[in-house]
């Protein structure tokens, strides 16, 4: 008969990253929001490392990490797709935060607050919900060809869930009233991590 061994814990939840946090070597915590996101809200002491910065440089990444590594998002969609990526490079024990920055902040953790914005996952959904609203509308009103632009906002919206990607999210991303003072570089975010997991920044 086959062993079986227990999956590996994944997730935790705001409380558990709040118990880590009192005792915090060799842990760091990982934001891969956009910058904007984490200029509005972000845990005290993680690091912003966007997750398209972190898809680049994976592996330069990978080789600054220590035993106990949090990542956190919005609500942990971003977050699981850098554990993913961070697993392809040899970090198989990287944690995702449920809920995300917003359920740690509810749960009274200590976090830093700036300039408020709409998060970018809420900005999706209104600009797709208008989409479709205006496709049918005009669709009835002026057009039956508009309605195309409700199809075409479903299907990418199927897209984007099959792939779990969001073309539409890196696009608002680059809007202006997104930008964060001063972006993300490989030189300012992943040089700057303490190698092999030392003591995080506040």
């Amino acid at each position: 008969m086959t062993a079986t061994h227990p999956a590996a814990v994944t997730s935790i939840d705001a409380d558990t990253l709040r118990t880590w946090l009192q005792d915090p070597d060799d842990l760091i915590v990982i934001d891969v929001r956009f910058a904007a996101e984490f200029e509005s809200l972000h845990i005290r002491g993680s690091y912003n490392v966007p997750l398209p910065l972190l898809a680049e440089h994976t592996d330069e990444l990978a080789e600054r990490l220590g035993k106990r590594v949090v990542l956190v998002c919005q609500s942990g969609t971003r977050a699981e797709q850098a554990r993913t990526r961070l697993g392809s490079a040899g970090i198989g024990s990287a944690h995702v935060l449920t809920g995300g920055v917003p359920a740690f902040a509810a749960a009274g953790g200590d976090v830093v607050r700036g300039k408020k914005r709409w998060d970018l996952e809420r900005q999706v959904r209104l600009v797709a919900g208008s989409a479709v609203v205006l496709g049918l509308a005009g669709g009835r009103v002026v057009s039956p060809k508009l309605r195309v632009l409700a199809g075409g906002i479903g299907a990418g919206l199927t897209f984007s869930a099959a792939t779990n990607s969001c073309a539409m999210g890196k696009a608002l991303s680059k809007m202006p009233w997104n930008r964060a003072g001063a972006e993300p570089t490989r030189e300012s975010a992943i040089d700057t991590l303490p190698m092999q997991g030392g003591a995080g920044a506040s």
